[in-house]
């Protein structure tokens, strides 16, 4: 017999905790007459989707739902990949203004040799608010200095990526990719001294000349050479069988990047600044992507002939620089897009990152074109990250990451109904969640109380 979910509630009666998969392995799951958007091949109306073993088994309109399957019926039900934020720091920071529970920034310029997946917390609160809003997995990276998206996080290698599931006791169990990429902090090109940030004007600003600013740009971009170098010559020696070589953790590590061995994320924002990534990126033979990019329209074509795509930061924030205009941050996507750059959001935040859907969605109004955003939170930074094999559409033997929603999930009214990880039913309770039903039954008004 098939069973009928007719809740999105993980029973917590039945001995599971709340915020953990609880189905076993080769349990099967069926979303029976949903519309589904499969992102990578069209809408299927009409449609089921079945999920055995943490896989997608069989999606379409003749599908034949298997005896014992947990059927979810879907009419009026939207089904779509899960949504992946591709720079983030959740699992890496809990609250802000509290050092101990910050490990998004590591101290030292140079940690190659670091990993953010040593630093996991599961049971992060931030975890379960982004994955109630739809978002599955994210590319949890080390941040540097801890400025945020705006300030760049720092100059200097600032360590490696992991690629998470957003449920799981451990961080073995949420674990996609340990390694997803090697995250280095470029240096900005700016004086400083300006209203915002600008190139310092004379008369007492306290901002450098542009060759100055110039000057130390390029001996910043000579240091990092200095590394790249260093690792180079390491590797050759260790590949030569020499067994003078001391062991050297942090050469072995950034050696791994070299000839396009590991993905290479780049924090530069100013047009300048990318261009000396690309002009490095070239020399080294890197495989590079773009995190933040906020001046990458300028050079939008080189992009897209060189194929270096581009991880953008939230577009609901303040233009950056005198002259940029007021719509920079919301026309930039739709411009990339047009000019054939292959582009992601990210919120580079914990927090925040239950608002991914809504950076994408604000693009929408601004030129990008809606199947666009829609991909560009799940196939297109899977493609980044190098897992679209495996996970960013709805596509027979992709991981079984995806949710059930009454509409889009780029809209702010849509309700996130069930949320598949792993193949597995996810629970929806998070904080934010408990809170509103702690205070909606808060009495309308306080009765008054009299006294003799």
């Amino acid at each position: 017999m098939m069973r009928t979910i007719v809740a999105t509630v993980v029973a917590v009666g039945a001995g599971v905790l709340p915020g953990h998969v609880v189905a076993q392995d080769g349990e099967t799951f069926a979303v029976r007459g949903a519309t589904l958007h499969t992102v990578a091949d069209g809408v299927i109306e009409n449609g089921t989707i079945v999920l055995r073993g943490g896989r997608i088994v069989a999606i379409g309109q003749d599908v034949e739902i298997p005896a014992g399957a947990e059927v979810i019926e879907g009419e009026g039900k939207h089904v779509f990949p899960g949504m992946i934020d591709a720079f983030s720091s959740l699992g890496l920071t809990e609250i802000g203004a509290v050092a101990v529970t910050n490990d998004a920034s590591e101290l030292g310029r140079w940690n190659p040799h670091l990993n953010a997946h040593t630093a996991i917390h599961p049971a992060s609160e931030h975890i379960p608010v982004a994955r109630a809003n739809g978002i599955t997995h994210t590319m949890a990276a080390p941040g540097g200095g801890g400025r945020g998206f705006g300030g760049g996080g720092g100059s200097g290698i600032q360590g490696q990526a992991t690629l998470i599931h957003l449920d799981g006791w451990t961080v073995e169990e949420m674990e996609i990719e340990k390694t997803a990429a090697m995250v280095i902090g470029w240096p900005t090109l700016s004086a400083g001294g300006g209203r915002f940030g600008g190139f310092g004007r004379g008369g007492g600003g306290g901002g450098r000349s542009f060759r100055q600013a110039q000057e130390r740009f390029d001996e910043q971009v000579a240091e990092m050479d200095e590394w790249f170098v260093a690792a180079q010559h390491y590797k050759q020696a260790v590949e030569s069988g020499s067994d003078r070589v001391a062991r050297n953790i942090q050469l072995e590590h950034l050696s791994r990047v070299l000839d396009r061995g590991m993905k290479v994320i780049v924090r530069a924002n100013g047009w300048r600044e990318i261009e000396s990534v690309i002009e490095f990126a070239e020399k080294w033979n890197l495989d590079i992507a773009i995190a933040g990019g906020n001046g990458a329209r300028k050079i939008a074509d080189t992009l897209a002939e060189k194929n270096i795509p581009v991880i953008l930061g939230p577009v609901q924030r303040l233009p950056q620089g005198e002259d940029t205009g007021y719509d920079d941050p919301n026309t930039l996507p739709g411009v990339l897009h047009d000019a054939g750059v292959e582009i992601a959001f990210a919120t580079f935040n914990s927090s925040d990152s239950r608002t991914l859907p809504y950076e994408a969605a604000n693009s929408v109004s601004w030129g990008l074109p809606q199947d666009a955003a829609l991909e560009a939170v799940t196939l297109a930074p899977a493609r980044v990250l190098g897992v679209d094999d495996r996970l960013g559409s709805l596509e027979v033997g992709k991981i079984g990451n995806l949710i059930v929603t009454d509409g889009d999930p780029l809209e702010i009214t849509t309700e996130i109904e069930f949320v598949f990880i792993k193949g597995l039913l996810s629970d929806t309770d998070n904080k934010h969640r408990r809170l509103w039903e702690k205070y909606k039954g808060r009495p309308s008004k306080l009765k008054a109380v009299t006294t003799t």
